[in-house]
């Protein structure tokens, strides 16, 4: 999965770089917005390309069955 996020200032980018480290995210970080935008829009655009196929192969959960087993997971009293 990738995330794009634009800090307004260097003290949130701070903010949020020690935050990623202290999870020991795996990120990337960089100054050129242009490169990083066309790469995460090559990214975006295969995964719904994959999508998309799992869809027209019938590779895929209907919103109705995840309801069903979270309805059922409770009914049961199933925990984590």
């Amino acid at each position: 999965m990738t995330i794009q996020v634009y800090t307004l200032n260097e003290q949130e980018e701070k903010a949020l770089l020690a935050f990623l480290e202290s999870r020991h995210y795996n990120y990337k970080s960089s100054d050129e917005h242009e490169v990083s935008d066309a790469k995460f829009l090559d990214t975006y655009n295969k995964d719904l390309e994959e999508a998309e196929a799992q869809i027209d192969s019938d590779d895929f959960i209907s919103h109705q069955d995840v309801k069903d087993f979270f309805a059922n997971k409770k009914r049961d009293g199933g925990g984590n």
